[in-house]
């Protein structure tokens, strides 16, 4: 199919510079019309449009198009992330946790203070939460980390109690205490899709 049929050859005839220099000439005008600036490329700013009037801008962490639920629970997910990524650097997580049961460190005051930041956190995705509907696995997550954070505390667990039965309590709030930016996070997440 030819782009130019104005410009077909005559049959017979073999294609030269002469069939071709029409249609090249007129892809020229086409580009000339279209706005190609001086030689030097330079800009006078004569053709020089206003900028679009009330562009908007994107909001960190905010997306516009989503449904109001949708952009709620990203508000929530984005303030908890903010708070646990500083305190996971802070006290790990998981096994590298100061609060994982393998750790030296479950008995001392560092887990109590970790204790102390995840509760916090919990808090936090709490008063975020609001009682909305459709954070189902955050608000979970959160009020386990929030009876883990009081039993360690009520237990005096940074003071290395002596009695195991208290100790076997202390390892059980520490391990869901070691784990809860992860599970914070995997709530927050869930509450993206309405869980």
């Amino acid at each position: 199919m030819l782009l130019f049929p104005m410009f077909r050859r005559p049959s017979g005839t073999r294609p030269g510079r002469r069939a071709v220099a029409p249609a090249a000439a007129a892809v020229l005008a086409v580009l000339t019309v279209a706005g190609c600036t001086g030689s030097d490329g330079a800009d006078d700013g004569r053709d020089a449009k206003p900028p679009a009037a009330s562009v908007p801008t994107a909001v960190p962490g905010a997306d516009a198009s989503l449904p109001a639920k949708a952009r709620t629970a990203e508000n929530v997910r984005n303030v908890l992330l903010a708070r646990i990524t500083e305190d996971e650097e802070r006290f790990g997580s998981g096994t590298e946790s100061v609060c994982s049961t393998a750790s030296a460190e479950m008995f001392t005051a560092k887990c109590a203070a970790a204790v102390t930041a995840t509760g916090e956190s919990a808090e936090l995705a709490l008063r975020e939460i609001g009682g909305r509907a459709g954070f189902a696995t955050l608000d979970s997550v959160a009020r386990g980390l929030r009876a883990a954070a009081r039993g360690y505390e009520a237990s005096a667990c940074a003071s290395a109690p002596a009695a195991e039965a208290t100790r076997t309590e202390c390892r059980k709030h520490a391990a869901v205490i070691a784990q809860g930016y992860e599970d914070l996070r995997t709530g927050s997440t869930a509450a993206l899709a309405g869980q």
